[in-house]
């Protein structure tokens, strides 16, 4: 299993509101290029979100699933990595004062990337999601606050 964190300037409650918009998800995902869809009740279990991955004119539609969430503290997803099957990515939130340590991990769960040995997963894995936190790191970072 793939293991990545960073640590972001931000709190708990901003991390969770990033995550908790998938209209943003195509902004810090690694590979998803554009939403088609945000179930209501993203990010509920069950929910899911309709997006495209690769680039134009070569666009595939994909969808993403929560499998688990604990808000402010967890969020499982169940992503589709179609033609090579799916992955498991979990993202867990630390408060560090007014600061968030953020860990992705990430396995492949079905189809050939499943049978790939750990030894060739692991390195992709890891350099594509040391890019997916630092997207979402500047996202978080750098997204304006409201009064709310």
């Amino acid at each position: 299993m793939s293991r990545n964190e960073v640590t972001v300037e931000a709190t708990v409650d901003q991390v969770w509101d990033v995550l908790s918009d998938g209209w943003l998800y195509p902004l810090w995902v690694v590979g998803a290029a554009r939403m088609r869809e945000v179930d209501d009740h993203w990010p509920a279990v069950g929910a899911r979100l309709h997006h495209s991955v690769g680039s134009f004119p070569v666009m595939l539609n994909d969808v993403t699933e929560v499998v688990a969430a604990e808000p402010m503290t967890r969020l499982v997803l169940r992503a589709q990595a179609w033609p090579i099957g799916a992955g498991e990515v979990t993202l867990t939130l630390e408060a560090l004062g007014a600061r968030t340590r953020i860990v992705m991990r990430e396995q492949a769960v079905s189809g050939p990337g499943a049978l790939a040995p750990k030894l060739l997963q692991d390195p992709v894995l890891a350099w594509r999601n040391t890019e997916a936190l630092r997207r979402l790191s500047y996202l978080v970072e750098h997204r304006p606050q409201t009064d709310g």
